[in-house]
Parts: structure tokens; C-alpha cells; sequence
């Protein structure tokens, strides 16, 4: 049970080196406790007051005002006798900025205006007993009065008196409550009064400083804490329309924070608290955020160029009218919106929709050894939220890219997002306008759809005569419906010459065909092949591939017996699952057995369509791990049969 010191008098306490998960320390006074090494993971500090006991206050001041007195009394001597140069008195008046701005943290701004005080009065004292010359004197307050300059505008932070400002910090917390290399992680600091405490290598990750007093008088080297903006932006929560531009940022904690127009370009943000944050028109560019939690947060405007997420970060609820996935440049004015159409904005749930087939993809990204970040094709995102009819959609797909060659539009992913709904979406080239494209599809497909059944069949099959692969594109669509599934690859590219056949789809095995599809129009339903039926199917074809007479034909039989035993014995597959993977392996071994050129593209469909299946489960799955070992040498094996 967590212990409760919550109102308690700690002041001078050790908890050095104790395990302090969820201890509540509210209101307490921590003045000068020793926490360092300490685990205070989900501690609770808020209100509590922290830094030096009072003796110790008293102590430090008392030391500065009688250095700076031993230093106005050497300046003024060496100078009489000609014995301090000017770097000397400069490098006084420094010693005696520290001096000043260490009293200023510990007492407040009144040990200024009592360093002066004293600095006059034993000045005055000096000339009415000693008959000095005049002009010693004065120099040694002049200097008093430039210490006094240099201390406040380094507790100012301004930068180029930051040498100052750190030693002064390192030398008030000294006796003060030490934090040093404990371990913080998700503490509350709401509240709470901070000065002279020390933080310097402590693990900070999402811990709280929400209206916390005197951070900036906190020693807080080596964390996030050392940039003024930041502490200021932890303490107030409040960003908006500031530059966090490639600062690391690493488990900071801006939940509920106000960071509407807020840049944060290739800032490292991996591992923040970002639940509920208003992001409103941000900057993401860039910006890393792994494991990080971006639950319930507000990205309507936000602009997502290049960041860097991945399946642990947190993107549940997010709301999110619309995004951009690029920065308009003078080059690119366009910043690529999402939704394409600008009437439209996202429905609830779209942007789920939109970002889940990109993490996803992340991870077959991986498997494959692909960097993200050279994938910079620009793509037209289709949604249909209501059911779809297949036909009307592949049938409305040709007609645009037949009226946008230019577009180059290229069907690179479809998923099922349960009932009837799906998305497709489509790499588009040049300076395409994606809202035209994204509203003239939708009036075509609205148009087509409406026509009779009669009429919907001969379209389909006037065309399909052509161009086969619209029938293929129409069953694909039938099979992302009914399973669920995510595809990430170039199934379906749109070209201007209708009568060749690159691109071509192989979903089932059979060319431009799913067993069990009925016709366009009609009540589709895949009744699926028994595991059995299938399974014997692919035996019998492994069993030729290997009664061929190349050594590189039996090696690939031999690997795909064995990717077909890791996927029936594969417990975390269902029926479904282990049919259609069934399937793709057949595809292989089919493929070992054809000239090259007629089956390169269906040869890769079923390893995509393999290593997607691999990807919805988990890492230590056999069939994951076949996956992973054999589909690489298969992919080899299938250039030299």
C-alpha cells in the first residue's frame, strides 16, 4: 500500500535510495530531503513545499554579502596600488554576480537591494576614515551596481548570462532537497514550490509540473527542464503559437495542455503525455512520437508531414475534422488535406480509418526493411461509409483515371472496416487537384450505382472485356469487404493503354476471380473453400513444382511445404484466415511453375498479402516467424525458376 506523508514536516528527512511508488507527499515540507536515488514513481508532490531549511537560507546570504564586502575592499586596493587590471575587476564583478544571484534564489529579489546597501555603506565608511581616493571607491561600487545587472538578467535567463545563472543554481541548491537520479516518472508536481531543489540527472518522464512555483530557481541539468521555454511551457501548459522546433522533449507531459498553432518540427516528443492536448493547426512535421499518448487529443488542422509514429503510439478518440500531410511550399501551395474533397470533413471514426492502415503499414514497412520516410507518393483517400457496390466502384475508378491520365492514379490499399464499410486509397503524381478527383469519383460512382442491374452488367462486362482488371479490382474490393482485411501494395495500376496487363490482381489463386463471388449487383457473400479442400489443392501443387527439373524449383516446393505446415498448425489463425493464407501459398507454387514475366505481379500480391496476414499477430507466432524466415528466400528462389 502506498505510504502517506501527505501535511507531514519532512524538512531534513532521508529517503535515499527507497522504493516511494505512489507515496503521497501533499503539502508536505520537503525542505532539505534527500531523495536521491530514490523510486518515486506516481508520487504524488502537489502543493508541497521544497528547497533549503531556513538556516540554511540565512547561512548563504550572510556568505555572499561578506564576499562581496572581501571583494569591494580587494578591488579597491588593487586598483589604488595598480595592482588589479581591468580583466580583474571584470572577473570580480562576475565572482560577485554569482554571489548576488545565489542570494536572489535563496531570499528573493531583496538581496539585491541588500548587496548595494551594504556595498554603499562600507564604501562610505572607507572614504570617511581613510581619506582613500575618491575614484577606488567609486569603482568598486560600480562594479557592486554591474554584479547587480549581470545576476538579474541572468535569473532572467537571458542567455548570454547563462554561465552565471547555472553556477548560481548549482551552488543554492546545494543542501536543498535533492532529487538527484531518483526516478520520477509519472509524479505530480502540481503546485508545488521547487526552488533550490535538485533534479540533475532524475528521470522525468510524464511527470507534472502544472502550476508548480519557482521551477526556473530549480537545478535541472541534463533533462528537459534546462530550456527556459520548456519549464515555462510545463509549468502553464500553454503553447500556443510557440516554436518547439528539433527541441528534445522526451516524456514531457502536456496533457490537457493549450498548444493550438504550435510548431514543433522535428522535435522528439517520443514517449510524451499528450491526452486531450489541443492540436489544433500544429506543426507535426517531422516530429517523432513513438510510445507516445495521444488519446483523446484535437489534431483538426494539424500538419503530419513525415512524422514519426509507430503501433505503440496512443491515437485512440482522437478528434479531428481534417489534417494535412504536407507544409504548403511556394513549390507545393497545396498541402495535401485530408479529407481530399475541402467541402467535407472527416466523419466520427474517419480518422481512425484514415491513420490505422498507416501504422499498420509501419510495421510491414519493417518487416521488409523499408524506411518510411522515402515513401512520398501523394495519395486520394476514398471513403464509403455506407456499404459499397463493387462494380460501381472499380467501373467509377477507370472512368477517372481514363479523365485524369495526369494523375497517374494507382490503387496502393483497401481495407474492410466492417459493416460495408471501406476505404480505398489511391497514389496520385504531379499537382493533381485531389478534392476534383475525390468529388467526380463519388458523382460517378453515385451515377453508376443508380443504374439498373441490367445495365450496371453490360458496363461492367464492356469494360472487363478490355481490361480484365477491372474484374480483378471489383473482387478485390468484394474480398476487403468480407474479411476485414488491410492490403498494402500497388494492386491495381491505372494506365493509359487499356489492352496490357501490368498490375494485374490475384487475390484467390485464379486470375481476376474470388471462388464464391456472385455477380456485381447481387447479394455478394464469399462462402470460403474448407481448410481441407484447400489444403489438398496445395499439396498437389507443391508436388509438381517439385517434379520439376530445376534445383531451384525443388528448394522452393521443399520451403513452401513448410510455410503451408506453419499455417495449418498456426493456433492464433481462424478458419477463414488459414484458407485465404492456403491460397496465397498456392498462388507460389503455381508461380514457380510459369515463365517469370506472366506471374511477377501475382507473385507478389501473395507474399504481401502473406506478410500482412503475419503482421496481425503477435511477434512470437509461428507463422509470424516462418514468415519471416522463409518468405525472403522464397522471393529469391521465384527470380531463378
Amino acid at each position: 500500500m502506498p505510504q502517506d506523508f501527505s501535511g507531514q514536516n519532512l524538512q531534513g528527512h532521508s529517503f535515499k535510495g527507497q522504493d516511494l511508488t505512489g507515496a503521497n507527499f501533499s503539502r508536505a515540507d520537503i525542505r532539505g530531503t534527500n531523495f536521491t536515488n530514490a523510486i518515486l514513481k506516481e508520487a504524488n508532490f502537489s502543493h508541497a513545499f521544497a528547497g533549503l531549511q531556513n538556516y540554511r537560507v540565512i547561512a548563504l546570504v550572510v556568505i555572499s554579502l561578506v564576499f562581496a564586502i572581501v571583494l569591494i575592499l580587494n578591488i579597491k586596493a588593487g586598483l589604488q596600488f595598480r595592482l588589479w587590471p581591468l580583466i580583474g575587476a571584470i572577473n570580480g564583478a562576475i565572482a560577485v554576480a554569482v554571489a548576488i544571484a545565489t542570494s536572489v534564489i535563496v531570499a528573493g529579489s531583496i538581496a539585491v537591494i541588500l548587496h548595494i546597501v551594504v556595498a554603499v555603506l562600507v564604501g562610505t565608511f572607507i572614504l570617511v576614515t581613510n581619506s582613500e581616493p575618491w575614484w577606488t571607491v567609486w569603482t568598486a561600487w560600480a562594479v557592486i551596481f554591474l554584479s547587480a545587472y549581470v545576476s538579474w538578467q541572468a535569473l532572467r535567463s537571458a542567455q548570454q548570462y547563462n554561465l552565471v545563472r547555472t553556477v548560481a543554481v548549482t551552488i543554492a541548491a546545494i543542501g536543498g532537497t535533492r532529487f538527484r537520479s531518483a526516478d520520477l516518472t509519472n509524479a505530480n508536481f502540481t503546485k508545488a514550490t521547487l526552488k533550490a531543489v535538485q533534479f540533475n540527472r532524475a528521470v522525468l518522464t510524464r511527470a507534472c509540473w502544472f502550476q508548480s512555483r519557482k521551477l526556473d530557481f530549480a537545478d535541472v541539468a541534463g533533462t528537459y527542464l534546462a530550456t527556459p521555454k520548456v519549464r515555462q511551457l510545463v509549468v502553464s501548459k500553454d503553447g500556443s503559437n510557440q516554436n518547439y522546433d528539433r527541441l528534445a522533449l522526451q516524456g514531457i507531459n502536456l496533457q490537457d495542455g493549450h498548444l493550438e498553432d504550435a510548431s514543433f518540427i522535428a522535435a522528439d516528443l517520443s514517449g510524451a503525455t499528450l491526452q486531450k492536448a489541443n492540436l489544433c493547426r500544429a506543426k507535426l512535421v517531422q516530429t517523432q512520437l513513438y510510445h507516445a499518448d495521444l488519446t483523446s487529443a484535437c489534431l483538426t488542422g494539424a500538419y503530419i508531414q513525415d512524422w514519426a509514429i509507430a503501433t505503440d503510439t496512443k491515437l485512440e478518440q482522437v478528434e479531428c475534422e481534417y489534417i494535412y500531410t504536407r507544409l504548403p511550399t511556394k513549390d507545393d501551395p497545396d498541402p495535401c488535406r485530408k479529407p481530399d474533397n475541402k467541402s467535407e470533413n472527416f466523419k466520427p471514426g474517419d480518422f481512425s480509418d484514415f491513420i490505422a492502415p498507416i501504422i499498420k503499414t509501419l510495421d510491414l514497412y519493417r518487416q521488409q526493411n523499408i524506411d518510411p520516410r522515402t515513401v512520398t507518393f501523394k495519395t486520394l483517400d476514398l471513403y464509403h461509409h455506407q456499404g459499397i457496390d463493387p462494380g460501381a466502384a472499380a467501373i467509377a475508378l477507370q472512368q477517372l483515371a481514363e479523365n485524369h491520365p495526369h494523375a497517374g492514379l494507382e490503387v496502393v490499399a483497401l481495407e474492410g472496416r466492417g459493416q460495408d464499410k471501406i476505404r480505398l486509397q489511391a497514389k496520385v503524381v504531379g499537382n493533381s487537384d485531389r478534392a476534383q478527383l475525390s468529388a467526380e469519383y463519388f458523382a460517378n460512382y453515385s451515377e453508376i450505382k443508380a443504374l439498373p442491374y441490367q445495365d450496371m452488367q453490360a458496363l461492367l462486362a464492356g469494360i472487363a472485356e478490355k481490361d480484365q482488371r477491372i474484374r480483378s479490382l471489383e473482387n478485390m474490393v468484394v474480398t476487403a469487404i468480407q474479411s476485414h482485411k488491410f492490403y498494402a501494395e500497388t494492386y491495381y495500376n491505372f494506365g493509359d493503354t487499356m489492352s496490357d496487363n501490368q498490375g494485374s490482381v490475384n487475390i484467390s489463386g485464379v486470375q481476376g476471380s474470388v471462388s464464391g463471388i456472385a455477380a456485381a449487383g447481387q447479394n455478394q457473400n464469399m462462402t470460403g473453400v474448407a481448410i481441407g479442400q484447400i489444403s489438398g489443392a496445395v499439396t498437389n501443387t507443391i508436388s509438381q513444382l517439385q517434379n520439376a527439373d530445376t534445383p531451384e524449383a525443388k528448394q522452393l516446393a521443399k520451403l513452401l511445404a513448410q510455410l503451408k505446415a506453419a499455417i495449418e498448425d498456426e493456433v492464433n489463425l481462424n478458419s477463414e484466415d488459414k484458407t485465404e493464407a492456403l491460397e496465397q501459398v498456392k498462388v507460389l507454387a503455381e508461380t514457380g511453375q510459369k515463365p517469370r514475366a506472366e506471374t511477377q505481379n501475382a507473385a507478389k500480391t501473395a507474399i504481401k498479402i502473406l506478410k500482412g496476414t503475419a503482421a496481425s499477430l503477435p511477434s512470437a507466432a509461428a507463422f509470424v516467424e516462418a514468415c519471416n524466415k522463409l518468405l525472403p528466400i522464397v522471393a529469391k528462389l521465384l527470380i531463378l525458376c
